[in-house]
């Protein structure tokens, strides 16, 4: 069973998990900054990535600002995957470990993923229906306390909505759009939870293995929605993570046309 990012990453550079990464370069390296205001907002939500493409896939992982230089770009394309899961900021080896993972099994090929088309339209509608796609993740009963890591409000507005209360931490927010106070202690959330709901960047800002262990020591479900470490997360589905929302880029918020996300359950895809 794996038990934390080091150990996978540790298993793929030794090839446990398919071709060698020595044998798999970056085709391209992307270092976006891109900044968003939904209609009737006022906050401007400011977002990094680090893209890696591999053959027909990209690894991703969002990042804080000034955790990687754009320079980093002009070295990366043409190097062998190994050499960045070896060496260098956090949030290129976890989209080196994401562009490894999904190359060798890409979402749109996994018999465990359920494909959830996100319509057309403006950033507004497609966010909702994203945040619709993972709510629909969620095992929340009356009265159930549901830590949420890493705060989108259409989430805290799902939990109370199927009658969970919502315990919110995130480490740039102070209190959610509802009124709810932010929490930036992510274990006395965890501990006081009946469940938890975690963003992917969590990978990225390296609290993962912690998030992880601490539910697998309370025996806590824990679902994930990521577009960072998307394929990173789902190699931890049944060792510690219960479901997971996948979103391979591009993201629904780069594109106005439909994009795909794959929704992960432990136990296999959803029947009707």
């Amino acid at each position: 069973m794996t038990t934390s990012v080091a150990a996978l990453t540790a298993a793929v550079l030794a090839g446990e998990h398919g071709p060698a990464p020595t044998d798999i370069n970056v085709i391209s390296a992307f270092w976006l900054h891109n900044t968003t205001r939904l209609p009737g907002a006022d906050v401007t939500y400011r977002n990094y990535y680090v893209l890696l493409r591999v053959g027909e896939v990209f690894g991703a992982c969002a990042f804080e600002e000034g955790e990687v230089d754009p320079a980093y770009c002009a070295d990366a394309s043409g190097l062998p995957l190994s050499d960045l899961l070896a060496d260098g900021p956090l949030p290129v080896r976890i989209a080196a470990l994401d562009a490894y993972l999904a190359a060798v099994e890409p979402h749109h090929l996994s018999a465990q993923a359920e494909e959830v088309i996100l319509p057309a339209g403006t950033p507004d509608v497609r966010a909702r229906a994203r945040d619709a796609a993972v709510a629909g993740l969620l095992e929340v009963t009356p009265g159930s306390k549901v830590a949420l890591i890493g705060v989108v409000n259409p989430l805290v507005d799902a939990i109370t909505a199927l009658g969970g209360t919502c315990l919110p931490c995130d480490f740039n927010l102070r209190e959610t759009a509802s009124g709810l106070p932010v929490s930036r202690d992510m274990t006395q959330v965890v501990d006081a939870a009946d469940a938890v709901v975690a963003t992917g960047m969590t990978l990225s800002n390296g609290s993962f293995d912690v998030l992880l262990d601490r539910c697998l020591q309370q025996s806590k479900p824990l679902a994930v929605y990521a577009q960072t470490g998307s394929a990173v997360a789902r190699a931890f589905l049944g060792a510690g993570v219960t479901a997971l929302s996948a979103e391979p880029f591009p993201f629904s918020q780069f594109s106005a046309r439909p994009t795909s996300l794959y929704r992960y359950r432990k136990n296999g895809p959803e029947t009707p």
